[in-house]
Formats: C-alpha cells, sequence, structure tokens
C-alpha cells in the first residue's frame, strides 16, 4: 500500500479516536505517529491464509486453571451466579511472550453453550477494557472507580465468553523482549492469538471441541478474519489441534481502506455533518483509487473541519468534557456516560484488582490503559488494504459470517460495510427486513447473502453493546443460534 494512502487514512483514525474518550494527546499521538508506516510491496496483497508452523509453542497447562480462577473482584455486588477466570498464558517462551485473558463462564449451565472469544481492535486497545467492561462483560466500573455494577446484559448470559489482550504490549499482556513491540503486525498478531488458544485449550481441556465463535470491532475486520483463517488452515495440518470454528460476527468492521475512506466522506454528508458544497468538491477532487493529491487532501481536511469536536464513534453522543464530576445525560441519544473509560482505568490500575485477576505479575513498567502506550506504530509490520478477499474464503469454508453495524458511527459507518458488500456481489438469499428487539421496538435491518448476514443496529455507535445494550444481546443469540434476528 502507498505510504500517502494509509497516512491520509490513519490521519482521521487518529481524529476520531482523540475525539471519542476525550483522552490525553497519548492516544491522539500514537494515531498520528502511524502516519508515518511504509509498506513493502507484498503487503499490497491480502494475507488470507496463515498457518503456524513446526515451532509452534505449547507447554504444559496442568492445574494452572485453578491457579487462575477469580474468586471475586474488588467492588463486586455480591457473589456471582458464574465462574470467573483470568491469567497469562505464554506464546512465545523464548522472548518471554504472555497474553492476558478473563473468561466469564455462562452464568447457566455452561457446559452446553458455545465458547466465544472477544477481540477489539485499534490496533492496541484492550479487549479487557473495552469489550469486558464497557461492552459485554458481567461487571461495569461505577464512577467512583472502586466499586462494580452488574450488566444485565452481558452477553455470559448465553455464552462462555473469553477477552483476550492482544498482541503483546497490550493492557496487561507483555514481551520480556522489547524489540517484538517494534516488530508487530497483523501476521504476528494473528499467529500469537492461535498459539494463546492452542494453549488456553489445554489449561481448559473440557472445552476442546466445543462450538466456537469470534466475535469483536473496529480493527477487529483485520484481527478476527486472520485468526479465522489461521485457525482453518491448521485444522487442515494433521498434527495440529482441531479447533471447532463455527462462525465470525465483526461490528462495524475495518475492512478496506479506500471504501472506508469514501463511505465516511459520504456518511457525512448524509448525516447533515458536512455541506453540500463540501461533499461536491470531495467527489470532484478525490477518485479513492488509492492516490490522494494534494486538491484531494484539502477538501478532506476541510470536511473534518467543518464537521466539527463531536464524538464520531457515537455521533450523536455527548463528550466527556470532567471525569472527576461524571454524569448521564438523560433525554439525549445515548445514556452511556462518556467518562467511562476512565473509572475503567482508574479501576484497573488498583493493586488489589490486579491482584485479584492475577495481572501484571512480573511488574510491568507501564500502567494499564485503554490503548497501548508501548507498541510502536511506526514499526506495525503489515496491514493489508483489504480484508475482503479474506472474508470470501471464510465463507467459501463454510463459516458462518456476520457483519453488523451501528448506524451512528461516523468512523467505520454502515456505508463502509455497505460498499465493501457491493464488491463482494453475493446472492440475496434473504430481502432486506426490520428486525426486533424484546423491547418491541425496531433494531435494525437485516439482509441475508449467501454465506453472509448483514445486519444494523439502531441506534447504536461503532461500539455497539455500550449504546444498544439490549438489541447487540439480541443479535449475537441470533447469530449464535445461526438464524436471522427476530421479526
Amino acid at each position: 500500500m502507498r505510504r500517502e494512502v494509509f497516512a491520509l487514512q490513519l490521519f482521521f483514525l487518529a481524529l476520531v479516536h482523540g475525539a471519542l474518550a476525550d483522552q490525553a494527546a497519548r492516544l491522539l499521538e500514537f494515531s498520528r505517529s502511524r502516519m508515518e508506516i511504509q509498506y513493502d510491496q507484498e503487503d499490497k496483497a491480502v494475507h488470507v491464509s496463515r498457518h503456524v508452523d513446526h515451532q509452534l509453542y505449547m507447554s504444559p497447562q496442568d492445574g494452572l486453571k485453578e491457579a487462575d480462577k477469580v474468586s471475586e473482584l474488588p467492588g463486586q455486588p455480591g457473589r456471582a451466579d458464574f465462574d470467573q477466570y483470568a491469567g497469562y498464558v505464554t506464546v512465545n517462551a523464548t522472548s518471554g511472550k504472555a497474553l492476558f485473558y478473563y473468561f466469564a463462564e455462562a452464568t447457566q449451565d455452561p457446559s452446553t453453550k458455545p465458547l466465544v472469544l472477544w477481540l477489539n481492535g485499534g490496533p492496541g486497545c484492550s479487549s479487557l477494557g473495552d469489550g469486558a467492561m464497557l461492552e459485554i462483560g458481567p461487571f461495569f466500573v461505577n464512577s467512583d472507580n472502586k466499586t462494580l455494577s452488574i450488566n444485565r446484559y452481558a452477553w455470559n448470559n448465553v455464552a462462555n465468553m473469553l477477552f483476550l489482550e492482544s498482541p503483546a504490549g497490550v493492557g496487561f499482556s507483555y514481551s520480556n523482549t522489547t524489540s517484538d513491540y517494534n516488530n508487530t503486525g497483523d501476521r504476528s498478531t494473528a499467529a500469537d492469538a492461535y498459539t494463546f488458544l492452542t494453549n488456553w485449550f489445554e489449561k481448559f481441556p473440557e472445552y476442546k471441541g466445543r462450538s466456537f465463535f469470534i466475535t469483536g470491532e473496529s480493527y477487529g475486520g483485520h484481527y478476527i478474519p486472520q485468526l479465522a483463517n489461521t485457525i482453518l488452515s491448521n485444522n487442515n495440518i494433521t498434527s495440529a489441534s482441531i479447533i471447532n470454528l463455527k462462525g465470525v460476527a465483526i461490528g462495524n468492521a475495518y475492512l478496506d481502506d479506500s471504501t472506508n475512506m469514501r463511505a465516511t466522506m459520504d456518511y457525512y454528508w448524509t448525516h447533515a455533518l458536512i455541506s453540500k458544497e463540501t461533499h461536491l468538491a470531495v467527489q470532484q477532487n478525490c477518485s479513492f483509487n488509492g492516490t490522494y493529491m494534494a486538491q484531494c487532501r484539502t477538501v478532506l481536511a476541510a470536511a473534518e473541519a467543518e464537521k466539527g469536536v463531536i464524538d464520531p464513534y457515537n455521533i450523536y453522543a455527548p463528550l466527556c468534557w470532567n471525569a472527576s464530576n461524571p454524569q448521564r445525560l438523560h433525554g439525549s441519544a445515548t445514556d452511556v456516560d462518556p467518562c467511562a473509560r476512565f473509572y475503567i482505568e482508574s479501576y484497573l490500575n488498583r493493586p488489589e484488582v490486579q491482584r485479584a485477576l492475577h495481572a501484571n505479575t512480573t511488574g510491568l513498567k507501564q500502567r494499564w490503559s485503554d490503548c497501548s502506550e508501548i507498541i510502536n506504530p511506526d514499526s506495525w509490520k503489515d496491514a493489508p488494504a483489504s480484508m475482503l478477499p479474506s472474508i470470501q474464503r471464510l465463507i467459501s469454508s463454510g463459516v458462518s459470517t456476520w457483519l453488523y453495524s451501528g448506524d451512528t458511527d461516523a468512523v467505520c459507518p454502515v456505508t463502509s460495510t455497505l460498499y465493501s458488500l457491493d464488491i463482494l456481489d453475493l446472492p440475496i438469499n434473504s430481502p432486506w427486513r426490520a428486525w426486533y428487539s424484546d423491547d418491541n421496538e425496531v433494531g435494525g435491518y437485516v439482509v441475508g447473502y449467501k454465506g453472509l448476514v448483514f445486519a444494523t443496529v439502531r441506534g447504536a455507535g461503532h461500539m455497539v453493546p455500550t449504546y444498544q445494550p439490549q438489541r447487540a444481546l439480541t443479535l449475537f443469540s441470533s447469530f449464535l443460534q445461526g438464524k436471522l434476528p427476530p421479526e
């Protein structure tokens, strides 16, 4: 991929990430520094099949499961009605690379429920802080930074939920070899995640052969298809452990560079964030074919300026202006506390919380943060320009493939997924229709293609379960059951 294309794409990602949680300049700097990334010719191709070779690291896991059991989290509201575990799995003994996980078993009959892995994107952001504690885990952190509240719509109501902080350098995951942080990319992330899974199944052998699903969002549009294809490739090797992969579901997926940028500009216009004149200038000066000339850059920057200071992860949501004086803004488009990430960061850096989670056992130099402070984006080694061939391979392999989009997200907007579906050009099996959640409201819209389901979630932003937890749980339950969400 040409350097200028990726740089421009990440310029907009930097803006939206910085606005999302009103975080310090660190996260904005993280995104901006990725503008200097250069790729070799190989990275113009899409890596759809990667297998882990004979050097796959395996270590004995006997007795380690019970050591990872979490008796109770600090501030937890009473005794949990499910078992939870947390700890490390070594994925490379030579370099001392270990990935941190949190696992919440299903609240009822876990032995009969599927196993689901959740991956947040970034790249470099935490599935523990975002996925587990902000979106779909059993507990949320309260504004006192010390106590937890119950998530009524936690996904472990219907599945055994595994959250992985990946790659090493994210959250509590680490490597004892500093150079590992400067040699991270999509391929190494997929390989390490596969190594994690094969060892995790040794630690939890009762889950071997269990129906397995991978879910996530955002840059998970890269992580999830590549890990899924790694699993499929290794399942074809007789000496490899068989992982019973049944399906993948990706929310507001970042799938294709040029498509996503064009779709973002169109989303701005159709949602009255920019003027007709600016949108027309974008159409006249930008071809979105991999070449971004000076005039195009100028009008794209003008569009960003015209949009103003909003949270593009949910264009109707409030911003966090003062985390020490939190408030939920009832009557607005969302009832979500925009400062929630600050409470999570404070909570996960409490020593008693880390002890309960068996985290930070080696005394990491860095504090836990939502997005990595130590992975060097200058050295992110590979990021295919498009993941659509990888998605196509999953479809061809018979893996249940779902894409879903919160319709108030301007970062990886619903238009981007629709344009990607146009490229895939799949036959329609079930025409577009509304679907309903338990509140009898329209939850969104769904269309069934041959081998793929696409659904929108009405009133949801980039992190769908955060904004529409009930609708997200309905959609997730339908995905696990292999049927379209209810009419």
